[in-house]
């Protein structure tokens, strides 16, 4: 399963939204009302893919409470080998795992903790800035697992606008050769300059446009400085760019099943540094880019204006109309829509359609 390609376009997906006052209870709720949709019995590698974009700010990252939910779930279906794994870009894994409570839930429900940061590489191709190819590595166990699932929070972005389900898997699957986990003086070092450029990404933001002096820095800084180590930060080729990456590298670790915990969101400056949105709502659908879809539209941004899942709406991996969609749950779409409030450089992410870009989407 973890290399298949989606299947032909469908007419229509389920999702499931659900609000209420407890994360656990979202989250089972939402999976119990699309679970005819999962099965589980061919399954024989199951991956589960939270998002640790820090270690050490929950807002940012997946609450081990929708896990838990998740494994419950996923338990009364599968007994084979499961692994929680995931490769942060600016954090230690381990201590991620620690600091979040993963460890006793692993324990607890037979799973292994993996920094897929360490794992061996499978080579795929994305772009550079100028559009000419680059090889990059996402880790074997993400691209070869029977059945993926990606779990975290709705937050506002500072060059993809939003990041959900896929960019979440894409992300976290990319190698990364920076030597956090090893020493924690480089996860601390590479923390506050990532922490820096988002900054002056908020202060420059009114005065620059898309090719001036911050984005030549930050593309330098991820992009050339970083890349040669780190594959997630040569995904950093500008806002054009990168949202032809996750196009580019979506067949090859999309979700098979998308849970969004949205019993907090996090809008303006994320991923990372951002404000909590109070929401109390969960996502799930076998579809990923219905599920990413559904919540970009239920966080006030048009699915079109989002350019790695415009791609995708383009190759046929999904439902991206919501309209298409069978909504399951407890609450109407409109009585949770809201706007959240977008990263200072949303005005130039909009500018993200590049000429020919889809020439250069896979086949």
């Amino acid at each position: 399963m973890g290399n298949d390609k989606p299947a032909s376009p469908k007419s229509q997906a389920n999702v499931a939204l659900f609000r209420g006052n407890g994360r656990y209870e979202n989250v089972r709720q939402a999976l119990a009302a699309i679970s005819a949709d999962v099965d589980l019995s061919a399954v024989r590698s199951l991956l589960i893919k939270p998002n640790f974009v820090v270690a050490d700010r929950p807002l940012a990252s997946t609450h081990a409470d929708a896990v838990r939910a998740l494994l419950d779930f996923v338990r009364a279906r599968y007994s084979g080998p499961l692994i929680i794994g995931e490769g942060s870009a600016s954090s230690d894994v381990g201590r991620a795992f620690d600091y979040y409570g993963y460890t006793a839930l692993a324990q607890e429900y037979d799973a292994d903790l993996i920094n897929l940061n360490d794992d061996e590489g499978v080579e795929v191709t994305a772009y550079r800035w100028n559009l000419r190819p680059q090889t990059l590595h996402l880790s074997k166990i993400a691209v070869s697992a029977d059945f993926r699932i990606s779990i975290g929070p709705p937050k506002t972005h500072d060059t993809v606008i939003v990041t959900l389900s896929l960019k979440n898997m894409i992300m976290g699957s990319l190698l990364s050769r920076l030597g956090i986990t090893e020493n924690h003086a480089n996860a601390r070092r590479h923390d506050r300059m990532s922490r820096l450029l988002f900054r002056l990404n908020a202060l420059a933001g009114p005065y620059l446009n898309r090719w001036t002096l911050f984005l030549g820095m930050r593309t330098a800084y991820y992009g050339l400085l970083l890349g040669s180590r780190s594959d997630k930060a040569a995904m950093h080729q500008g806002f054009g760019v990168m949202n032809l990456n996750l196009a580019c590298l979506a067949p090859h670790v999309y979700p098979h099943l998308s849970v969004i915990d949205g019993f907090q969101g996090m809008e303006g400056e994320g991923p990372a540094d951002g404000q909590a949105v109070d929401w109390r709502i969960a996502v799930a659908s076998r579809d990923w880019l219905a599920a990413d879809a559904l919540t970009s539209h239920l966080m006030g941004y048009d699915p079109h204006e989002i350019g790695y899942l415009q791609y995708c709406m383009a190759m046929g991996m999904g439902v991206g109309d919501v309209a298409r969609m069978n909504i399951l749950g407890n609450v109407r779409p409109e009585d949770v829509r809201r706007r959240f409030a977008p990263h200072p450089t949303y005005r130039w992410q909009r500018r993200w359609h590049l000429r020919d870009a889809f020439a250069h989407l896979p086949a």
